[in-house]
């Protein structure tokens, strides 16, 4: 049989392995989870830990969605400014939630050091790069709002954040020392070994194609078997489909793509020295991040256009060209796209669906620090715990009527950012 393609360069170049156990016939367990991503197997890692019994159902592989085409920064809050996270949700939800997420690239980094999870993990930080002066202005905001809780970040004029991003095509950066890199698929894969170490079933290969109460819990019916379980969590994120009515309307998606060059050895060693990711403050975003063998990847809004050698490869060749004129032609070796589920307010949710049904969802482009935490909350509650303890309120589904008509827009205004900056 044929080799399946990677879906991302981060699937061809895992240390990882993929693991799996199949699911043959019905089967009963106590939590089953939908989903083999951060969320996913981050609560069936802390809930097998906690002595609970449960199985894993991806339909595809181990990070298929969103989290083995991340861009891969383990940044820390939210796309918000802290100061906007309180003032939409209070003062006392607020500020606890930006306190946990502020905290979760450390847990993160905790774990991939536990389980010797192999993903070219950095701890070096992160830039925020300022594509204007304006942007720089709400990057000193943000800047203003850490530092009076405390966290080591710096702000840096647009010299100094030039040198460490080895471009002077900005106008200064916030580098938050809490942050770093890795590569999203080898730690998805490495917390689906994890779990099942610690005894979950993960199986891949396995739709679930509907989903039904019993007195008892809930019948998870897939193309395998059904599943009877006394709970269920959905973590399927950005890739939610039919399978929980309304679910997938609650959000809009969309799109955003990458490029990775050839390893460029001694000409990129210039660029992003330090080993920081970097993303920038304008409205249709913009990623650069090296990998642990001199790649460069470079992403933004959108999906791939023409493949590897059409618009999007444009769009790359002329960012890398006007960031770092001195760099010359380089070659692409992938390219790749995914989903992103932003939310209206861009703060993610945690819906109770049914009784003993729960999905975190709409992680706004955050998916691997806020997937990995909410996944241990899932654990936590179903393992005893509290609902007011969630790191957010139980909020009801809620439709964005306008999403299907703003993924649209949104995508017709990426290509044409695409095409705008290839000329």
């Amino acid at each position: 049989m044929a080799q399946a393609a990677a879906i991302s360069l981060w699937d061809a170049s895992a240390e990882e392995r993929a693991v799996s156990s199949p699911l043959n016939g019905d089967s009963a367990t106590e939590l089953a989870i939908v989903g083999g991503g951060f969320t996913g197997l981050s609560t069936a890692l802390h809930a097998a830990e906690r002595g609970i019994d449960c199985q894993v159902l991806e339909a595809r592989q181990i990070g298929y969605g969103g989290s083995g085409r991340n861009v891969g920064l383990v940044n820390a809050g939210l796309w918000l400014p802290p100061q906007d996270v309180r003032k939409k949700l209070g003062e006392t939800r607020g500020a606890a939630l930006i306190k946990t997420l502020g905290e979760a690239p450390g847990y993160v980094q905790s774990l991939i050091e536990r389980y010797q999870i192999r993903c070219e993990v950095t701890r070096t930080g992160t830039i925020h790069a300022a594509h204007s002066p304006k942007g720089f202005q709400d990057l000193a905001r943000r800047a203003e709002e850490w530092h009076r809780l405390g966290a080591p970040v710096d702000l840096l004029s647009r010299e100094a954040v030039g040198e460490l991003i080895g471009s002077k095509a900005f106008y200064g950066g916030l580098v938050d020392q809490r942050a770093g890199t890795i590569n999203p698929m080898g730690y998805v894969r490495g917390l689906a070994r994890a779990a099942q170490n610690a005894g979950a079933k993960v199986a891949t290969g396995v739709t679930a194609k509907k989903l039904h109460r019993e007195s008892d819990g809930w019948v998870v019916e897939t193309d395998a078997g059904n599943v009877k379980a006394k709970w269920v969590v959905l973590g399927t994120n950005a890739y939610s489909d039919d399978l929980w009515p309304g679910l997938k309307d609650t959000f809009t998606p969309i799109h955003y793509f990458q490029l990775a060059t050839e390893p460029l050895g001694e000409r990129g060693r210039a660029i992003l020295k330090g080993g920081q990711g970097l993303w920038d403050t304008g409205p249709i975003m913009f990623s650069l991040r090296r990998d642990a063998f001199g790649r460069l990847i470079i992403g933004s809004m959108g999906t791939v256009v023409g493949g590897m050698h059409g618009l999007s490869r444009r769009w790359a060749e002329r960012t890398l060209q006007r960031l770092f004129p001195d760099l010359g032609k380089v070659a692409f070796e992938e390219c790749w796209d995914g989903q992103i589920a932003m939310t209206p307010d861009h703060l993610p949710r945690i819906h109770r669906l049914a009784e003993g049904l729960y999905t975190p969802i709409g992680y706004n482009g955050r998916g691997i620090t806020p997937g990995t935490i909410f996944g241990k909350a899932m654990a936590e509650l179903l393992a005893g715990g509290k609902e007011e303890d969630l790191p957010l309120p139980i909020t009801e589904l809620k439709p964005v009527k306008s999403a299907p008509l703003m993924s649209r827009l949104y995508q017709m205004a990426f290509t044409a950012n695409q095409l705008w900056k290839s000329i």
